[in-house]
């Protein structure tokens, strides 16, 4: 099940911990700390899978994202489920739910960027062009038209 997290609520205190404690090393402590402090303004968001009464994956939806490419947006990021719960299309029901959300907000597309080319398409997503980073490395971009 796909939940919307809300500010100062449980849910919000268990993704914190569940993403301070996940694999994904090079962006955790960057998502935490945008947990903690709540930098989510107007529609921004985060959202987590639960299963079995855990929360085992995330997404956000935001205005802005690592790349210096502010008219671009809205951004569907920070995708990550939990090794064990792979394979099972968590990520396709997260960034569909991002994206109903997105459609309810007025928007008509979202992006989103990756390093990886063959898995966003499976969700509706097509290559736009290649993108660079503040860290100065190159990326892809995907849009999908709602």
């Amino acid at each position: 099940m796909i939940y919307k997290v809300d500010k100062d609520t449980e849910l919000a205190d268990k993704l914190l911990k569940y993403v301070e404690n996940c694999s994904w090393d090079e962006a955790k402590d960057h998502i935490a700390e945008m947990i903690r402090s709540w930098v989510f303004t107007d529609w921004e968001t985060m959202f987590a899978a639960v299963a079995n009464g855990r929360i085992v994956g995330m997404a956000s939806v935001m205005k802005t994202d690592y790349y210096p490419l502010p008219d671009i947006f809205p951004w569907v990021s920070c995708i990550f489920v939990s090794e064990e719960y792979r394979g099972r299309r968590l990520s396709g029901e997260l960034i569909g739910y991002a994206n109903r959300y997105l459609k309810e907000k007025g928007f008509d597309r979202s992006y989103i960027p990756s390093e990886f080319r063959g898995l966003y398409e499976q969700y509706g997503y097509t290559y736009l062009k290649d993108i660079v980073n503040y860290g100065g490395g190159t990326d892809h971009l995907f849009v999908k038209e709602f």
